[in-house]
């Protein structure tokens, strides 16, 4: 009996010190469960980048991929958390039967800009759909996306390219310049010899 207490005791002690009273917090059960964390999850997210969601006949700005809660292949639809003010919610609720036997309640999401119909709200849904309730769904044929940070194109900079100053590119310049200086001398003495000339040629007349 107590051979089999002292088993007891040493695997209740093995699961205390799994889930720590002192670190119980969620992060800490998801990297014993899981092996990773929300910020695991989110620093790949940053690594793929933002995707922005944007009116497919205007461009606005509809919403992004920091709000994203899902899509439905089968109907062609994304659902967003939340969306920008260039979504307005339609006000008329009426009747959507995506498939048999699931009659839905929905509102329409309209563009602000352009007024075009980019998706709808579900506000009442079979058990079966409880999970598209209240998410704003855009209909995919609507809407355009872009990744920020996706651009690579860079206009080449105008003006002659720069070439950087090394000890065999400053000995080329010295002797251009001692060439030149030897020139302007050269020149400048043979002014001289044709004015004395001309000098002469006046004091003789």
């Amino acid at each position: 009996m107590a051979a089999k207490e002292n088993v007891i005791k040493r695997r209740y002690k093995r699961i205390d010190s799994t889930f720590d009273l002192h670190s119980t917090d969620s992060t800490a059960i998801e990297e014993k469960l899981f092996g990773q964390t929300e910020e695991d999850e989110d620093s790949r997210a940053a690594d793929d980048g933002l995707v922005v969601f944007i009116c497919g006949k205007c461009k606005l700005p509809v919403g992004d991929s920091l709000s994203w809660d899902g899509s439905e292949d089968d109907e062609n639809q994304i659902r967003l958390k939340r969306v920008t003010e260039n979504v307005l919610v339609g006000k008329d609720t009426r009747l959507h039967e995506p498939t048999k036997r699931s009659l839905c309640l929905i509102v329409d999401l309209i563009c602000r800009g352009c007024q075009s119909l980019l998706g709808m709200v579900y506000t009442s849904t079979p058990r079966s759909m409880d999970h598209k309730r209240f998410t704003f769904c855009f209909n995919v044929a609507d809407i355009d996306s872009y990744v920020l940070g996706s651009a690579r194109q860079m206009l080449a900079a105008e003006g002659p390219k720069e070439q950087p100053v090394t000890l065999e590119y400053r000995g080329i310049v010295e002797q251009q310049l001692s060439e030149m200086k030897m020139l302007v001398v050269s020149m400048a003495q043979r002014l001289e010899d044709i004015e004395a000339g001309l000098q002469e040629g006046c004091d003789e007349a």
